[in-house]
């Protein structure tokens, strides 16, 4: 069959999950916690009086800047996009071509590798220090080598967990030249967002998103925070309307909603300590520290295989992330509800 695709595009590995019956979901580091029904409801009855026969607003002016307010950036430093992957894959689409190289932390969120191999980018990947923590001074020096136009970062790291200081993050920007993006999407149980930086740093771009801490990933929410001449040009490539005006709406009530919605965060960091203390009890079992939602277990009594099996047999989904570099050995599980997690405990020590 004739094929009318760019050869790197067939040559991709797709970004695949596998869909699995369960009775608790444990396996893509979502917030457990359902909206409260009268939040619910406010989005829905601002929903009720918009006409949706028509498009949404062009800019979503109010919007923008309520989330540069809420963030503490320029309202025109800040995208907002259909989750944050799709503004990742602006800024990819943007930056990358053929001969630009593009340098990422592994392991981390496979989207990154996929949308730079996908543009015919020069992906250079650096391993992460056995104690999975980053290693700064590796990224830099393939950075200058590889003459990168990318850096990508993921901070705190999907799915170790590692958080990048400020400090690091500030070395980096200092010792290479091309742009670096830094995703953010699990900021909100980590110590601090580097959101400031940008006041400092013309090449940095800082992504968050709506999935994790606010509860809303199925609405599809992200944005971006940088410098407003570079959101202008973005802009250029960015699709129209690609925000729906649910979202939009969602995202306004949201904001005004913050306080509420927030106190799930102090839950989940204190589920997180109860689970990684738990999980440190097991024999066998290494837990690695973690500054967002999930925490990643390493096993050499059994194979990751062999407890993701044994726990979906019980009706427990958790990620298997085993074939990621350095992480042969390795399982990923997001924080559940306290019951969720007592019955992951459980199960796990009937497959010990």
């Amino acid at each position: 069959m004739t094929t009318y695709l760019r050869p790197e595009i067939e040559s991709l590995a797709e970004y695949t999950l596998a869909q699995h019956p369960y009775r608790i979901k444990l396996n893509q580091n979502e917030n457990p916690f359902e909206l409260a029904g009268e939040i619910k409801e406010e989005i829905l009855a601002r929903l009720s009086d918009q006409k949706w026969s028509r498009y949404p607003p062009f800019v979503p002016e109010a919007q923008t800047k309520a989330l540069a307010r809420f963030i503490g950036w320029d309202y025109e430093g800040v995208l907002i996009g259909n989750g944050s992957n799709e503004l990742l894959q602006l800024i990819f689409m943007a930056v990358l071509e053929r001969g630009k190289a593009v340098v990422i932390s592994q392991p981390t969120f496979t989207l990154y590798a996929i949308l730079a191999r996908g543009l015919a980018a020069d992906v250079h990947n650096v391993l992460m220090r056995r104690d999975l923590s980053f290693d700064v001074n590796q990224i830099i020096a393939t950075a200058k080598e590889s003459r990168a136009s990318l850096i990508v970062l993921c901070s705190p790291n999907n799915p170790t967990g590692t958080f990048l200081s400020r400090s690091d993050l500030c070395r980096i920007l200092d010792g290479t030249d091309g742009l670096v993006v830094l995703d953010e999407a699990y900021v909100h149980f980590a110590p601090e967002s580097q959101i400031e930086l940008l006041k400092k740093y013309d090449k940095l771009v800082i992504l968050q998103t709506f999935s994790k801490a606010m509860g809303a990933a199925g609405l599809r929410v992200g944005y971006a925070a940088m410098p407003p001449p570079l959101a202008r040009n973005l802009n250029k490539l960015k699709l129209p309307y690609n925000v729906n005006i649910f979202s939009l709406t969602a995202l306004e009530v949201f904001l005004e909603r913050w306080t509420d919605i927030k106190s799930w965060i102090d839950v989940l960091k204190k589920e997180r300590s109860r689970l990684h203390a738990r999980l440190q009890e097991f024999k066998g079992i290494q837990v690695y520290p973690s500054a967002a939602n999930f925490l990643l277990m390493e096993t050499r009594r059994k194979l990751p295989s062999e407890i993701f099996k044994g726990l979906l047999e019980r009706g427990i989904l958790i990620r298997d992330v085993s074939s990621y570099p350095l992480l042969q050995h390795a399982m990923r599980v997001s924080i559940g509800t306290p019951p969720e997690n007592d019955a992951f405990i459980d199960a796990l020590k009937e497959i010990l």
